[in-house]
């Protein structure tokens, strides 16, 4: 595989559309056209993380953050050292971030699995214009041509199906000027012929492809086409989940739960712990990262309990004030736990490539 084949297969399991407006999300170093044989995995790329992927001969590292976030004026060793070092030794660096979190199987619906959280639903749904439609008028005769140009240029594909189109007849009309060479009819005078309109989905990515596919395809001098952008309708796609337990838990229990699927021995609680130990929760919202913004929106949806990576004091002390028990477990730990379900799906996408999750990866806060 090359590094364009494996960012296709990220891009469809986390699309770059639903990323926040403010993300830098997609391929930030490296060639296209790269040889990818093994994937380091990590939340961050530092320095510590590059070397090992140099020293395990990974081709190409997935770092959850942005290596590259905020504008950069110079690439530099002094300046952007990682960013310097993983283009130097041709390392090729994805970053999937907010789209991964919004994705339906992303980050937040792992967390959400983890504790064991029904009938999810997102708390902030995601509005995405990542598809569009294309609509061509062609002849008969052209039609086979011209479907099977646009499937391989990437249109037609709706969930599992390919090949997906609607074709109808009708009939165009037409007066070609003098210099023109219409391949039906004559120039120079009204012509009403036989055409049928073809229209299929595509990836907005993709429109300038498929076009050009339709042109190369259509026997007509200049062929009508007509591209409508697509907003697609929130369903499991979005920032945060909410959802339901089985059966409402103590708090305690359900703080003994979070520790255990994360793997930590403490977390931060906000919302009197010891006076709520026992209270019953039902509903609970999760939102990775620094989310603690966020808290009104799952106090609106009916959660009775917040958990998030991190949030600002004030933010927590207006949570708990309405009534919500608020847990933060640090802003990668949170994140931390999809690295390990990308694999799985990776493993799946890309049976070619190797993945490995970076063992010098780590959160930069230790409690001590």
């Amino acid at each position: 595989m090359n590094v364009r084949d494996i960012c296709g297969v990220l891009d469809a399991l986390a699309p770059r559309a639903l990323a926040a407006k403010w993300d830098n999300v997609g391929l930030l170093v490296g060639d296209g056209k790269a040889t990818v044989q093994k994937m380091l995995l990590c939340i961050d790329l530092t320095g510590e993380v590059l070397a090992e992927a140099i020293r395990t001969k990974a081709q190409m590292v997935m770092a959850y953050h942005p290596v590259i976030f905020k504008g950069i004026s110079r690439v530099t060793a002094e300046d952007a050292p990682v960013v310097y070092a993983a283009a130097r030794r041709g390392i090729a660096v994805y970053s999937p971030h907010t789209a991964m979190d919004a994705a339906e199987g992303g980050t937040n619906d792992v967390l959400a699995e983890m504790l064991g959280l029904l009938d999810c639903r997102p708390l902030e749904p995601a509005f995405a214009e990542s598809r569009c439609k294309i609509v061509v008028f062609l002849p008969p005769d052209d039609l086979l041509g011209v479907a099977k140009a646009v499937f391989a240029a990437g249109a037609g594909i709706i969930g599992d199906y390919h090949e997906c189109s609607f074709f109808g007849h009708g009939i165009g009309t037409f007066h070609g000027g003098d210099q023109s060479h219409p391949a039906l009819g004559r120039a120079g005078r009204q012509e009403a012929v036989e055409e049928v309109r073809l229209e299929m989905v595509a990836p907005w990515g993709r429109s300038a492809a498929v076009c050009q596919a339709i042109r190369n395809a259509h026997s007509y001098e200049e062929p009508a086409i007509d591209v409508y952008r697509l907003t697609d309708m929130p369903g499991r796609i979005g920032m945060g989940r909410v959802g339901r337990l089985a059966r409402p838990v103590k708090l305690s229990t359900l703080l003994g739960r979070i520790k255990k699927g994360l793997g930590l021995n403490r977390v931060r609680v906000a919302g009197d712990p010891d006076g709520r130990k026992d209270r019953l929760i039902g509903t609970v919202a999760v939102a990775a990262g620094s989310a603690g913004t966020m808290w009104s929106s799952a106090a609106n949806a009916g959660a009775s309990l917040y958990l998030t990576g991190e949030m600002r004091h004030h933010d927590a002390l207006a949570a708990t004030e309405a009534g919500l028990s608020v847990v933060c477990v640090g802003h990668s730990h949170s994140e931390r736990i999809a690295l390990e379900r990308l694999t799985e799906r990776l493993a799946e996408k890309a049976p070619g490539l190797k993945t490995v999750l970076a063992k010098s990866d780590r959160d930069p806060f230790e409690i001590v």
